[in-house]
């Protein structure tokens, strides 16, 4: 209901900012950056030919296939485990002013002529993590009572999740920074946007290849049913 009602509520102020707002056609900016949309997306062409974007452009989108599956699988794999969803959403206000304080922080780093030595910099420790949540999901079931999970469980799952917002937002900072830095000013608008798009590309098309991957690289083992693997959903069903 919630998000069926701001879902709504988007569609219906999109659409009437789409036909109610009119473009100022008197006061058009000197240094306009494109005339239409075909001319936008000429422009895009032409930057991404160029040879230095395209090699970045390819780094960028496979840079994050080894955080895929720590960061889509962990949450769930862990709701299998026991571990209540509830606890879980509460393990995350934490981390808002975290989420808050750290790009603050960290763009006095990326502030400087290589932004790009910080996103270097994080990815080895974001590996580890993932490792971290692979041994958190491990342990979890080893762990468990009767009346849950014990708090230092709790304590250990938020201080790898806070170790994990700093590396991510490290990475995305970044990022962010070095895209900025190398957009032409002239057409800065059309050159962050494709490259910003690309970025988060980058991080979601792993993320949605690991979770389709989930079922076909779980070992299953059945119980009571000799001759059966579990490997299937139907096998599972019988």
């Amino acid at each position: 209901d919630f998000l069926f009602f701001w879902g709504a509520v988007f569609l219906v102020t999109t659409t009437l900012v789409a036909f109610l707002k009119k473009e100022n056609e008197e006061l058009i900016p000197a240094k306009e950056e494109t005339k239409g949309i075909t001319d936008t997306y000429r422009l895009l062409f032409s930057i991404i030919k160029m040879p230095a974007v395209l090699t970045f452009c390819l780094l960028i989108l496979t840079s994050k296939i080894g955080f895929s599956a720590a960061d889509a699988v962990t949450g769930l794999k862990l709701v299998e485990e026991g571990v209540p969803k509830e606890h879980l959403a509460l393990l995350a206000v934490p981390m808002v002013p975290l989420q808050i304080i750290l790009p603050l922080i960290i763009s006095k780093y990326t502030a400087g002529p290589q932004p790009l030595n910080t996103f270097y910099k994080a990815m080895p420790y974001r590996l580890l993590l993932g490792l971290e949540f692979a041994f958190l999901v491990w342990w979890a079931p080893k762990v468990k009572h009767e009346g849950g999970f014990p708090v230092y469980y709790y304590a250990v799952v938020v201080l790898s999740y806070a170790l994990h917002q700093i590396t991510l937002y490290s990475m995305y900072v970044a990022i962010m920074a070095f895209n900025a830095k190398v957009s032409d000013p002239l057409i800065g608008g059309t050159y962050m946007t494709l490259l910003n798009t690309v970025s988060n590309l980058g991080g979601n098309w792993p993320s949605t290849v690991a979770l389709w991957l989930v079922d076909p690289l779980t070992v299953k083992e059945c119980a009571g049913a000799q001759g059966h693997t579990c490997a299937t959903a139907a096998a599972t069903e019988v």
